[in-house]
């Protein structure tokens, strides 16, 4: 079973990550982190490095507790969601598991949902985490 945890570092997505493991440990899965960057430029240089550290944290973890595991960082141009979809399909995960926050109508409106596009358009089950 191949989970992917899409992963930016916040408390949800950390706690997606130990469900994540959770349920690699029950499954015989494996997992993959996955965080995803609308664009690379020299500004976002400090962001893109913090993400590699904060990945390769993560995937060290899984290792220790014997769960394969692999980290992509994506920067390829698309919204996060199109990106977290898309990738989904080309590794043919079996679940993806993303964590959520409250937002308000009007911030969904203006800023749109991640988590509300992955849970829409993924080929497989999302699970989603607060």
């Amino acid at each position: 079973m191949k989970i992917m945890v899409c992963y930016n570092g916040s408390r949800s997505s950390r706690e997606a990550l130990r469900l994540a493991r959770d349920h690699a440990k029950a499954f015989s899965g494996s997992v993959i982190i996955v965080t995803s960057m609308t664009k690379g430029t020299e500004s976002e240089k400090n962001d893109i490095e913090k993400a590699e550290l904060d990945l390769e944290f993560e995937k060290k973890a899984c290792e220790d507790e014997g769960i394969a595991c692999a980290t992509h960082l994506l920067i390829r141009g698309l919204s996060p969601g199109e990106d977290l979809v898309q990738f989904a399909e080309e590794e043919m995960a079996d679940e993806i598991i993303i964590g959520i926050k409250r937002r308000s109508k009007v911030e969904k409106l203006v800023f749109g949902s991640t988590a509300q596009f992955v849970i829409l358009k993924a080929h497989c089950p999302v699970v989603t985490v607060k």
